[in-house]
């Protein structure tokens, strides 16, 4: 049984409600409806286990050394760590660092600058990106035919043995669409779950997210899966000009895709480029270093915290790591079992 709240009035009133159910996989029913299409990709047992072999599978890649999990490790919401812009094959760097994989059936739109607009197609990008995978999925699919493995497991899911690049795509979201993350401690906290309380210094810190934060990372998915313009400078050597690349509408200029903040003590480094390499870093960026401009958000633009307010809100944010999540054997690397 789950506790909800009002989620956009109130982080106090609650009562009891349960999970919703969508054939395998489930969240807690006080969140918002999905925008995925279940009765298009209905998630099953044999398709989730499906997604999650080809996530961990590295003949994605052009020269089968890369994987999905390569730039997105599950220890660390789903993402990369070690460096600021995402590697792929023969060591090439990409433009931008990875996001956290997480809640991907509440988004409309995918990638920094929503360049990809239907979660069945995301995969697309790094299978194709020359700085990623650099194969096709035209490759990718052959690779599949020529395993009898594969071809037993996808006739399970789709009964059908020629494996299909539709029918890859939608193996793999089977899964990605399954990464939910609402067992955090401040989840429990909300619904009033195990007897969780927070500290002083939480609740401070709760309060003052509420009042500079929640307006673009809003509860329960602290996103609004939106675009912004949170005053960064442009970085002279990528020149990434963000949702604008895509649109071309100068209302765009600078706007990146609001990342969730769930489990982002763990997501380091930060923003589309990775520049911050800690969560006090992000918080100086608004407190004393926007860079103001005509599409620059409005409620950047004045926000005031003490170093005793930062603190606060930094402890608060760790609320957010769902250990739980982050090592759920169901999500980790599909070991096989040894035969007798």
């Amino acid at each position: 049984m789950y506790i909800s709240f009002a989620l956009l009035v109130s982080f106090t009133t609650a009562f009891t409600v349960i999970k919703v159910k969508e054939s395998y996989w489930d969240y807690p029913d006080y969140w918002p409806v999905p925008v995925y299409d279940f009765k298009k990709n209905p998630v099953t047992e044999e398709g989730f286990q499906l997604g999650r072999k080809l996530f961990y599978e590295p003949d994605f890649s052009r020269d089968g050394t890369i994987s999905c999990a390569n730039c997105h490790l599950q220890a660390t919401g789903f993402t990369h760590v070690d460096h600021d812009l995402s590697h792929g094959i023969d060591g090439r760097i990409g433009k931008r660092n990875s996001l956290a994989l997480m809640n991907l059936a509440w988004n409309k739109s995918f990638m920094w600058d929503g360049g990809v607009n239907h979660m069945d197609m995301q995969a697309l990008q790094p299978i194709t990106s020359e700085d990623e995978m650099d194969s096709s999925l035209k490759e990718v699919v052959k690779k599949l035919n020529a395993s009898s493995k594969y071809r037993k497991l996808f006739y399970k899911v789709f009964k059908d043995s020629i494996i299909t690049g539709q029918h890859t795509l939608k193996a793999l979201s089977q899964f990605t669409i399954s990464l939910n993350s609402y067992t955090s401690k401040y989840d429990k906290y909300i619904r009033k779950e195990d007897d969780v309380t927070f500290t002083d210094q939480e609740k401070s810190g709760l309060e003052l997210f509420k009042n500079n934060c929640s307006s673009c990372h809003r509860a329960p998915l602290f996103t609004a899966t939106d675009f912004k313009n949170n005053g960064l400078s442009i970085d002279t050597t990528l020149n990434d000009y963000g949702r604008y690349g895509i649109t071309k509408n100068p209302v765009d200029f600078l706007k990146f895709k609001v990342p969730t903040l769930r489990n982002i003590q763990f997501t380091a480094p930060y923003m589309h480029d990775g520049r911050f390499e800690s969560l006090r870093e992000v918080l100086d960026h608004y407190v004393n270093a926007v860079n103001h401009n005509k599409t620059t958000d409005n409620v950047i633009k004045d926000i005031k915290l003490s170093q005793n307010n930062k603190t606060d809100l930094l402890v608060f944010l760790k609320t957010l790591s769902d250990f739980e999540f982050l090592y759920d054997k169901r999500y980790s690397f599909p070991r096989e079992k040894p035969k007798p």
